[in-house]
């Protein structure tokens, strides 16, 4: 199918001339250092821009220009890495214009290209569909292999020299801050993208738990090496505020550091219990964050396409009135649930002094605090950090009221899924009986 461009050329035989000046241009320079931004990345990036573009079924001049963006939008790595989006989007230009594509198509391609850096902050529907299909990757089973390329690229080129450990935290901090633009990358990746989140977490946190054994063991043999070479001169040396100590009291003083040892371990149990549970928790509640957001964005396109395609051809389809508000009722239902499960409520932030002296305040959470003043918000932290029973009471409530509102959200969320699971079953099943015993009558005027 050809697509006309000005009444003399056509879009395809110009996104043909395209792809070949990009293969001509990899070929013609040196990309043995782009490991990951390379020929192949362009192509899949082409790839990605196609199946969005058609999904939102894009006009010719539409699908034109974002196919001409991701063509060349990686180009400028082969002429100034720190700004090649600038020079991508110029040899972008340059071509359109040797080819007499008008001004307007052009600077539509050329910002197109420019919403690719990062931050990306696309302004239209044709930008976000360029910068999903440059980082639809991420949502993929690829995503491991690519980052991997990506990992060698960046120390190469960059001169990083960062280990696996630190692009994994770089990693798992840009893909908690990134978000698919079109909802339609966001319905399709997102589960695999959070996915891929969570297998870098696992592996990060396994590899920071080998590091700190690794470090125990280190220092235990040193504490061993060193107690042996104590012991071997027969004395330690105590400092105190007189500079002199008995060698008698050493036994005294060893058996009080065992005593303290004692006193220490258990503290710290308490202190690991508290930072997992939290982590536990904070965890759960961004899944179920998640989880709803998927909820909401899934029955908002339900909602979008139900009100701008079925009901305003429910006169010729009289058939389909109850199916479709069936389905206009559970898609409104589920979304409102998973908004509520979503929805903060925030306590007054004020405290009294009695409630401080009563230890009932819990200074951790900061609903109960961000109307006070500095000063005293700084003293009841200050009581409380002095008072190991305000503190642990504190940590104890903090981690209730975690509980609390997540054992609400995942309630919340239940019933959104229940009513999206049977709501769509019972919808369905409507559509069936309608449009196999009433298809057949008149339509309703």
């Amino acid at each position: 199918m050809l697509f006309k461009i000005s009444g003399t050329m056509n879009y395809q035989q110009l996104l043909e001339q395209a792809q070949d000046y990009v293969l001509t241009y990899y070929k013609d320079h040196d990309t043995s250092s782009l490991i990951y931004h390379n020929l192949d990345h362009t192509k899949d990036v082409v790839a990605a821009a196609i199946k969005i573009a058609n999904h939102y079924q894009l006009s010719d001049d539409d699908f034109f220009i974002v196919l001409a963006a991701v063509w060349f939008h990686d180009l400028g790595y082969m002429v100034n890495i720190d700004n090649h989006e600038e020079k991508g989007a110029e040899l972008a230009a340059k071509f359109l214009e040797e080819h007499h594509v008008n001004k307007k198509h052009i600077d539509l391609v050329a910002n197109c290209i420019m919403a690719t850096r990062m931050p990306q902050a696309p302004k239209t529907l044709l930008e976000e569909i360029v910068c999903d299909a440059d980082l639809f990757h991420l949502g993929t089973d690829d995503f491991k292999e690519k980052d991997k390329l990506l990992f060698k690229e960046i120390n190469l080129m960059h001169h990083a020299d960062l280990n696996k450990q630190q692009w994994r935290e770089k990693t798992i901090k840009f893909l908690e801050s990134h978000s698919y633009h079109t909802d339609y990358c966001k319905v399709l990746l997102n589960d695999t993208k959070e996915k891929n989140l969570e297998e870098l977490k696992k592996k990060w946190e396994k590899e920071e738990k080998e590091q700190q054994k690794e470090e125990e063991k280190k220092r235990g043999k040193e504490e061993k090496k060193l107690h042996k070479e104590e012991t071997k001169f027969g004395a330690t040396v105590i400092e105190d505020h007189e500079h002199a100590a008995e060698v008698d009291e050493e036994k005294p003083e060893g058996k009080k550091k065992k005593d303290k040892d004692k006193d220490e371990k258990p503290e710290k149990g308490i202190e690991t219990m508290f930072r997992i549970s939290s982590s536990n928790h904070q965890r759960l509640s961004d899944m179920a964050d998640k989880k709803a957001h998927i909820m909401i964005t899934v029955n908002s396109i339900i909602l979008s396409a139900i009100i701008s395609l079925v009901l305003r051809r429910l006169n010729e389809y009289g058939y389909l009135i109850i199916p479709s508000f069936i389905l206009l009722t559970v898609s409104l239902l589920a979304m409102t649930f998973s908004i509520l499960s979503t929805r903060p409520s925030i306590p007054n932030g004020v405290f009294t002094k009695a409630d401080l002296e009563e230890k009932k305040v819990n200074l951790l959470f900061f609903g109960n605090f961000y109307k006070m003043k500095l000063e005293d918000f700084n003293y009841g932290m200050q009581m409380m950090m002095e008072d190991k029973d305000f503190l642990y009471g504190s940590l104890i409530k903090d981690l209730y009221a975690q509980g609390v509102v997540l054992g609400r959200k995942y309630h919340l969320l239940r019933i959104a899924y229940n009513i999206f699971m049977f709501g769509l079953i019972v919808a369905v099943v409507a559509f069936i009986i309608a449009s196999a015993f009433f298809s057949h009558t008149t339509a309703v005027i």
